[in-house]
């Protein structure tokens, strides 16, 4: 029993049909070091929010760092069952974030600004990954990156319509 804690996970070959696995499971990383990065940002400002409309703003983010946090183990997994590994350091989810702090003293204007700005920058990417898929039979990672997309588009049009004026 004690060579079972000895197992080092590793990328492998599967034969679902999907054509360039590697190529959709890197896209995939990028979108989870993303939506990770992402997650601590809100959850940062969750905390921190202050103001009018603090309630309206902790709660909302709320909602969205937890999505998010479910969507993280999604993309992982969908990764694994795609062969190959997903990110396991801090480092390779940095390195592969186009999200980036923001800094410490920030006002809730500010704050909602930077996340619905965020969330469109998934978005985009999640967009990518779509274009990628297709014609690479591969309509799992289509439904979830769509699913995926239509989230944090509405995310940023939620985060938005609080900060009208």
């Amino acid at each position: 029993m004690k060579d079972a804690l000895k197992v080092v996970p590793s990328a492998s070959p599967v034969s679902t049909g999907v054509r360039d696995t590697a190529a959709i499971a890197q896209a995939l990383s990028g979108v989870l070091a993303d939506t990770y990065r992402l997650v601590f940002k809100t959850h940062a400002y969750h905390w921190n929010v202050e103001g009018p409309l603090f309630y309206s703003i902790h709660k909302l983010t709320e909602e969205q760092y937890e999505n998010m946090f479910a969507a993280a183990d999604e993309l992982a997994e969908r990764i694994r069952a795609l062969g190959e590994l997903a990110p396991s350091t801090m480092a390779q989810i940095i390195d592969n974030s186009k999200i980036e702090d923001h800094g410490v003293d920030v006002t809730a204007a500010e704050m909602i600004e930077d996340l619905a700005s965020d969330h469109e920058r998934v978005a985009h990417r999640f967009h990518a990954v779509v274009e990628l898929v297709e014609g690479r039979k591969d309509p799992v990672t289509d439904d979830l990156a769509t699913a995926r997309s239509a989230f944090h588009e509405s995310a940023a049009w939620m985060l938005r319509a609080i900060a009208k004026s």
